[in-house]
């Protein structure tokens, strides 16, 4: 089987199969990565950049992990100490690294969209790694891997996306691929972070008490505050979204059933989840990331086939 696109620029353009394909292939990574040699030599004529225009440690680390593991050729390029901060364009930067023969590049833009137009511009293939405000589809895939392996499947279940919804591009990637899959997806968190058209424009619900959103839920997602993000005052305090909005154990403990919670990092602990929350059995943080390198591993080595293919 192969993926019906080129590039993965977003859960927009994948197809449900396409979502399954990857889920299964990083399943078999997985089983790579409990090996004692861990590596295989699956890219080992491809030679990928990992173009960070915005900050990351997660997500880059992550990616730099599963290229090594699949025997990649790998440079990473930031944008803070290169040509960028003189002013070099994204187009000529791209194009000064293509002219090294590089086959594929990895990138995060805080422009929405960037990753789109370089695909529209360059023969290599492009994987993005979070475009703004707009989407970070790695990520998505590795919730819908990490719910998949603690549930079994994703159709029919359950799952509430709690926080700042409205400049989150998580949230809007979750929401693409757990709908595609046959999920239900809750938004909750403060009106002035959910966006007015979402109910209607992606079909989800909105709620805006938290523990009710934890109650309806078989998987709670939380999401951090973007402050950076935001240029004006959507809510009081930090202090104050705590106790309207933030996860607690207290909270957990009191619904009549058990749910898992999963957060995409970084946790603002006290913030949008207290510590005994996030380091507890419900948690599924740390199984996340883990399965961050299986996905990414699962999705160069699919787009890279399609290299091969193409030629």
């Amino acid at each position: 089987m192969q993926l019906s696109t080129k590039h993965l620029l977003g859960i927009r353009d994948l197809q449900a199969q396409d979502i399954q394909l990857i889920l299964d292939t990083a399943t078999q990574f997985k089983e790579v990565l409990q090996r004692p040699i861990k590596k295989v030599p699956s890219l080992r004529d491809v030679t990928i950049v990992n173009l960070f225009y915005e900050n990351s440690t997660r997500t880059r680390i992550s990616f730099e992990l599963a290229e090594k593991r699949l025997s990649a050729d790998t440079i990473n390029f930031t944008a803070s100490g290169s040509s960028v901060s003189k002013g070099e364009t994204l187009l000529d930067t791209v194009n000064n690294i293509l002219s090294m023969k590089v086959d594929m590049v990895v990138m995060r833009h805080s422009a929405s969209g960037a990753p789109h137009f370089l695909a529209k511009h360059i023969p290599a293939i492009i994987v993005n790694a979070g475009d703004g405000i707009n989407e970070h589809p790695t990520q998505a895939l590795l919730d819908a891997f990490s719910i998949r392996e603690k549930l079994g499947t994703l159709e029919g279940k359950k799952v509430a996306i709690i926080g700042d919804i409205m400049h989150s591009r998580v949230a809007l990637s979750n929401i693409y691929l757990l709908q595609k899959m046959g999920a239900e997806v809750t938004v909750a968190g403060p009106p002035t972070l959910i966006p007015k058209y979402i109910q209607e424009a992606l079909g989800v619900r909105v709620e805006y008490d938290v523990k009710n959103a934890l109650q309806w839920c078989d998987v709670a997602n939380i999401l951090r505050i973007q402050l950076e993000r935001q240029n004006q005052v959507l809510f009081s305090s930090l202090r104050e979204y705590n106790l309207a909005f933030g996860v607690s154990k207290k909270m957990l403990d009191e619904l009549d059933k058990e749910i898992f919670v999963m957060h995409p990092g970084p946790i603002n602990r006290g913030v949008e989840i207290d510590s005994d929350v996030a380091d507890s059995k419900q948690s599924l943080i740390l199984q996340q990331v883990e399965n961050g390198v299986a996905v990414r591993m699962a999705v160069l080595y699919l787009l890279a086939g399609q290299r091969e293919t193409a030629e």
